[in-house]
């Protein structure tokens, strides 16, 4: 008998969501802190992928982000959001009906077998899943760069670190967290940054709270990317075990161009309460639509 499609198999594996659902009253408390209204008028109605593929370290909060995201694009009608993880999304044919991508806390090679389902796969049947995922990276990739948008939410850099075009294009791989779930941190806005559309609603103020901070590694560089957010290294304790950098340059939010398309990156999120935090919802609601398109901000990179 023929062997199942490795695809098929894969395809259907990858459908399965974890089962985690938010805490108690994290519904209620995402609905307070939602924003009324979208920050700009959608061209037309909108579609946003959100995928949380974990084939690493799983984050409890994905479900507490993958509803603040649904909500957040039903309220104020800014788009309408499809959690999935089917990798038939990212079929030519199926992904072209999407207007932006959101990698939400994906963790490891998210386009290949985990390594539980590798463990049950012949040779023939991992190639095969290896030249799938191939093509998989590469409509994805081909669709920012033609016009589409794309956002990282927190451990989006913890990914697809055999993909370098992904690491160039999001601007950096995770090298840890010195900053754990618990830990104060004080996130400030970047100087000159005040007014920018992007995180004019933190009114070029603070926010303090508990949560973890990435560590970044090459081809992290600040300087190649419109930088929005930052810890501020003044304010929260940096002599940790585990830091490694030695120029104080932990960015937290930024954003970019790539080709046509355009790249937004938030590593907030890892601590359930961040979705249910007023200005971060906005924060991430402005970055969303411009990711889309539907505002223009003058990125420079």
């Amino acid at each position: 008998m023929k062997a199942p499609s490795v695809l098929l198999s894969l395809l259907v594996a990858s459908t399965l969501l974890h089962a985690e659902e938010p805490p108690a009253g994290a519904a209620e408390k995402i609905a307070d802190a939602l924003p009324d209204k979208p920050y700009a008028k959608p061209a037309k109605p909108r579609k946003l992928l959100i995928f949380s593929v974990t084939n690493g370290f799983h984050h409890a909060s994905i479900a507490t982000g993958q509803l603040a995201f649904t909500e957040l694009g039903k309220k104020t009608g800014a788009f309408e959001a499809v959690v999935s993880n089917d990798l038939a999304n990212f079929e030519a044919d199926k992904l072209k009906d999407f207007d932006a991508v959101c990698f939400l806390s994906t963790t490891g090679e998210v386009f290949s077998p985990s390594k539980d389902q590798a463990k049950t796969m012949t040779p023939e049947q991992l190639k095969e899943a290896e030249v799938k995922a191939e093509l998989l990276k590469a409509n994805l990739m081909a669709f920012i760069k033609a016009g589409k948008g794309f956002v990282g939410i927190h451990s989006a850099t913890d990914c697809c670190y055999k993909w370098p075009d992904y690491g160039q294009m999001i601007n950096g791989y995770f090298d840890g967290h010195p900053w754990g779930a618990g830990t104060d941190v004080s996130i400030k806005v970047e100087p000159g940054q005040e007014k920018n559309p992007l995180v004019a609603m933190f009114e070029g103020k603070n926010v303090d709270f508990k949560e973890e901070i990435y560590q970044l590694k090459d081809p992290y560089d600040s300087k190649k990317v419109d930088m929005l957010l930052r810890l501020d290294t003044e304010k929260t304790k940096i002599d940790l075990p585990g830091v490694k950098r030695t120029d104080k340059d932990f960015g937290v939010a930024w954003a970019r161009n790539w080709g046509k398309g355009r790249v937004f990156y938030c590593s907030l999120g890892h601590n359930h309460d961040i979705y249910s935090h007023p200005t971060v919802l906005k924060h991430y609601l402005v970055g969303l639509q411009w990711a889309i398109g539907d505002f223009k901000v003058d990125v420079k990179h």
